[in-house]
């Protein structure tokens, strides 16, 4: 059966890897990215006919991501498959233009928001597939809350276990009553503009990293793995992180993801209001 599948940050990658092989077995794709020409470009580079569309957003405005989820919504009242696969590691300019920090509102802010207000869309029979790592690190609620002067490889860490724990408390919270909940390390080193900027190496095979993502949303495999970790390293489900297990740790920082995004998004509709 055809699927409906949502890849964000699908113009380079394992994104377009992803969405290669998505369109390969015949499913419908919904491209995102930041950049329109880029965007036109890599949909022409699959292919004029292929059945594909194209979503423009910056996942570091939160304003923004409201907008494509509505957006998204509206085109599709039914959508099987997201996959959160948007990611930054270093940036050019670290604040976003919510005062926040930009690696925490890609990685972690936007997938949460951009995934609640589609969750209606996925219903019971959907998956979300959410980008790990293998890099983790605890993470304090209040950190996602104002830029961090933290490396970039620890703020990469700690915004990839800050998404691990929510997609599981997601995935808890909703049981039987919507869409699975599934967070991925698509493989580590893999050859990503990331890698290659944060490590300055080649990297490895990025349909490693594809074809699990399309295993995750696809098969019969992960059909019951709602909640869970699987890591591509190994091959394996996996307790990634002691604090994935933490009810509490996890309730705080969901708490204060929700309350973040609130606040980011009234402060932007306080702000238009005023310039009127």
């Amino acid at each position: 059966m055809k699927k409906i599948v949502l890849i964000t940050g699908s113009t380079d990658g394992i994104g377009l890897e992803t969405a290669k092989l998505m369109l390969s077995l015949g499913h419908k794709v919904l491209l995102h990215g930041r950049n329109e020409a880029k965007l036109a470009q890599v949909k022409q580079q699959l292919s004029p006919l292929a059945e594909i569309e194209n979503y423009i957003a910056d996942l570091s405005d939160l304003a923004q991501v409201n907008i494509f989820a509505e957006k998204v919504s509206q085109d599709h009242p039914q959508l099987d498959i997201l996959i959160n696969n948007a990611g930054v590691y270093n940036v050019s300019e670290i604040v976003s233009s919510d005062g926040l920090d930009v690696r925490f509102a890609v990685n972690v802010l936007a997938p949460y928001l951009l995934t609640n207000k589609l969750i209606k869309n996925l219903g019971i029979t959907g998956r979300v597939i959410n980008l790990s790592s293998a890099a983790l690190a605890q993470i304090r609620p209040s950190e996602l809350t104002q830029p961090s002067a933290l490396s970039d490889s620890r703020v990469y860490a700690k915004s990839k276990l800050a998404l691990t724990m929510w997609s599981r408390h997601l995935a808890l919270k909703l049981g039987q009553n919507g869409p699975a909940i599934i967070a991925v390390n698509p493989a580590s080193m893999l050859a990503s503009k990331m890698v290659k900027e944060a490590y300055g190496i080649i990297g490895g095979d990025l349909t490693i990293g594809a074809k699990v993502l399309v295993k995750a949303a696809l098969s019969a495999e992960f059909s019951a793995a709602s909640g869970l970790y699987f890591d591509n390293d190994i091959g394996e489900f996996t307790s990634p992180h002691v604090d994935v297990a933490d009810e509490n740790k996890i309730a705080d920082l969901v708490r204060v993801i929700e309350n973040t995004n609130a606040r980011a998004l009234s402060s932007k509709e306080s702000n238009e209001t005023k310039n009127m």
